[in-house]
């Protein structure tokens, strides 16, 4: 699936009337709600259980960074948070909506008026200008261009790119290119936005001034965001420190020079 076809998919025009809801009235975080959520792949004849039973509650604007190494679930759980993914058993509830039960469709139509993605290789569309890139979501959900494009606007103003609106993709640094990403995740003024490794494609310094500036636009419109990263640094930002390992969740204790593991 190319990336155009895959925003597509997200960002699906057709309106659900079970829980019609305009962007616009997004006004503070989603609590999400895990409940004996559980997730099994198959590979060949071996079940690998990824998630096992997890119960687990994120709640309105807060701020947690799940940590773990490659192939712990980190990913896997923000998949099933937001319904691109469904569990091998439990519920994952939205605002007390179970967005399990609903179908393929409704599912993608919450994402699009209730979830941000900021994903670690940016997938932003080479053909499209900054500018379209970060309206393309707007447009896909139906918003005139007009409002479309207002709301872009202010959104790269935000994250210092007004003066490359015009700029393809592939004239940008890989920091450049994350904050349009960010602009993009952010342009439908989700509820939750979901990070799955932002600063990974990135160096130390400009992976900090990209993190500091989502946390600046999702703390002061006070969205809640979920992060997964394998970087314990990135750590010492959140409200809540949680350890992806062998299907369960812990908490972490941060401190100042170190982060201590402690008994769920």
């Amino acid at each position: 699936m190319s990336i155009t076809q895959w925003w597509s998919s997200v960002f699906s025009t057709l309106t659900p009337s079970s829980f019609a809801a305009s962007a616009e009235h997004n006004a503070i975080g989603a609590k999400i709600k895990l409940e004996g959520v559980k997730k099994v792949f198959l590979e060949g004849e071996i079940e690998r259980t990824v998630l096992n039973q997890v119960d687990l509650t994120f709640n309105p604007g807060e701020f947690v960074v799940l940590l773990g190494h490659s192939g712990s679930g980190k990913s896997t759980l923000l998949n099933l948070i937001s319904g691109i993914d469904q569990p091998s058993g439990g519920t994952v509830r939205i605002n007390g909506l179970a967005i399990t039960d609903l179908d393929e469709r409704s599912r993608t139509l919450f994402r699009r008026d209730h979830i941000g993605f900021v994903f670690q290789f940016f997938n932003l569309i080479p053909t499209l200008t900054v500018l379209e890139n970060v309206t393309l979501p707007l447009e896909l959900a139906g918003s005139a261009p007009q409002k479309a494009q207002r709301e872009a606007l202010r959104l790269l103003d935000q994250v210092g790119l007004l003066d490359r609106q015009n700029t393809f993709p592939d004239k940008l640094s890989g920091g450049q290119q994350q904050r349009v990403a960010i602009a993009r995740a952010l342009v439908q003024k989700p509820q939750l936005v979901l990070a799955d490794e932002p600063t990974g494609n990135l160096d130390e310094e400009t992976g900090e001034r990209v993190l500091k500036r989502l946390l600046s636009l999702t703390r002061d419109a006070q969205k809640t965001l979920i992060m997964a990263t394998h970087n314990p640094e990135i750590a010492q930002y959140a409200d809540r420190v949680l350890r992806v390992q062998d299907g369960c969740l812990t908490p972490v204790i941060v401190h100042p020079d170190a982060l201590e593991e402690v008994a769920a």
